[in-house]
């Protein structure tokens, strides 16, 4: 069976070995039509064993329609001969004969369809699963070959964008530094208010107590509270007392 053949040189080929360095487009490809092909041949063989199943099943069927048939014949010998039939008996005896030869044959052959048929589900199953092995290698090795072209692009790009990128970065680096000079000049007007401008005024007189500022409202508020609370202390008696000028 030529196909047999295709599937016992699949399983004899060796198997790529796992981890292999960038296979190119066309390796690739045609690695691709390799397990296609196997794959067909496969559902060939798949095919064929299903006609060797069948075969098996006729056989089997014969080997017990012969056997019947033996049964029946035998026992019409049996008949033949309890009524002294020699003659008839030994044409019935030569019948049974015939039919333990054919019984014979069809034994022989259903033995040798079950031996195709386990040796070919042995082949198929063998050869689906070196396939699986093959199906695994060329995704590992397209995964790695997109992983080397993405690789080899970004370099490529940095390569030649290397001098954009280096005026981007200088770029950035002086906008810093105008930020940094911009925060320093806010920085010292900011102290430069605090001890020259009006700010330092309005501190000196916070400092001395003088103006509006929270601490004089707080020392207002806090002189007010203390007087109610004296008040409240002396009784109304006091609060009705005159007041002597």
């Amino acid at each position: 069976m030529s196909v047999i053949k295709k599937l016992v040189t699949l399983l004899r080929g060796s198997a790529r070995e796992l981890g292999q360095s960038v296979v190119d487009s066309n390796a690739t490809r045609i690695y691709e039509q390799e397990i296609i092909d196997a794959k067909n041949s496969i559902a060939e063989a798949k095919t064929e064993l299903t006609g060797v199943m069948a075969k098996q099943m006729q056989t089997a069927r014969d080997i017990e329609r012969i056997k019947t048939d033996l049964l029946r014949h035998e026992d019409l010998a049996l008949q033949a001969l309890n009524k002294a039939e020699e003659g008839l008996a030994l044409e019935v005896a030569e019948r049974v004969a015939g039919l333990e030869a054919e019984m014979a044959a069809q034994t022989q052959a259903h033995a040798s369809y079950a031996l195709q048929v386990s040796r070919l589900k042995d082949l198929i199953r063998a050869a689906e699963t070196r396939v699986r092995e093959h199906e695994r290698e060329i995704g590992i090795a397209k995964t790695t070959e997109s992983v080397y072209r993405a690789t080899q692009s970004i370099s490529e790009s940095i390569g030649a964008t290397g001098s954009q990128l280096t005026s981007a970065r200088d770029s950035l680096e002086r906008i810093k530094k105008r930020h940094e000079d911009l925060a320093d000049r806010m920085t010292a007007a900011e102290q430069l208010d605090q001890e020259f401008g009006h700010r330092a005024l309005e501190r000196k007189l916070a400092d001395a107590g003088i103006g509006d500022s929270d601490k004089v409202r707080a020392a207002q508020v806090m002189e007010r509270l203390k007087a109610r609370h004296a008040a409240a202390a002396a009784g109304p008696t006091a609060a009705t007392l005159p007041t002597t000028p």
